[in-house]
């Protein structure tokens, strides 16, 4: 629960009023994250959600880990992690429509195991640039940490981060549904972006 309602505070909510006075489920896509407020607003703005995720992830995972259940060790990360994964995706004030929850899980696989988290993280965004899809690379990332934690730190760990990407899937079940059907848009090249944000950055 503690884990839940850190996810449900959207980060991309307040940047996009910040930014532009107007919702993030309004502009753009709708999906209150750092893609969207990446494409509408530039580097900045993406930058201010990306780390708004990441912090109130760690915050709820630390917590957890080491003052208030510090007795299950790391599993109290993985149970946070997940809540806070539902609660960005799931969010009870926004009649349970949030956002993909990508950057959350990052954040609490690598609390939880930084080297394999990162590891999975960095495989994901490969991924993305290669295949072009960024709900490829969002689908691989708890999916290839699923491999290390059932292996190495228990059965328990393993089926709570089996929940954990079955609520990623569940999160991208529109773009899954569009690419089975050939209707996924791809993202542009990666030169391609690479030059967009160089030019953006001398304006």
């Amino acid at each position: 629960m503690i884990g839940y309602f850190c996810g449900c505070l959207l980060t991309a909510e307040l940047t996009a009023r910040r930014a532009c006075g107007k919702s993030a489920f309004l502009i753009g896509t709708g999906n209150p994250g750092t893609a969207n407020i990446m494409r509408l607003f530039g580097p900045k703005w993406a930058a201010l959600t990306l780390l708004g995720d990441i912090g109130k992830t760690f915050f709820a995972c630390l917590l957890c880990r080491y003052l208030l259940f510090p007795g299950l060790g790391g599993l109290a990360v993985l149970y946070a992690g997940v809540g806070a994964c539902l609660g960005h995706g799931f969010p009870f004030w926004h009649r349970f429509r949030g956002g993909r929850s990508v950057a959350v899980t990052s954040a609490y696989i690598f609390v939880f195991s930084p080297l394999w988290g990162l590891t999975a993280s960095v495989a994901g965004l490969f991924i993305v640039f290669a295949s072009r899809f960024l709900a490829i690379g969002a689908l691989a990332i708890p999916s290839l940490f699923l491999i290390p934690t059932f292996l190495l730190y228990g059965k328990e760990a393993g089926f709570v981060m089996l929940a954990g990407t079955a609520a990623t899937f569940a999160l991208h079940r529109d773009s899954i549904a569009r690419m089975l059907r050939g209707e996924e848009d791809r993202l542009p090249p990666f030169t391609a972006v690479l030059a967009k944000l160089t030019r953006r950055g001398k304006a």
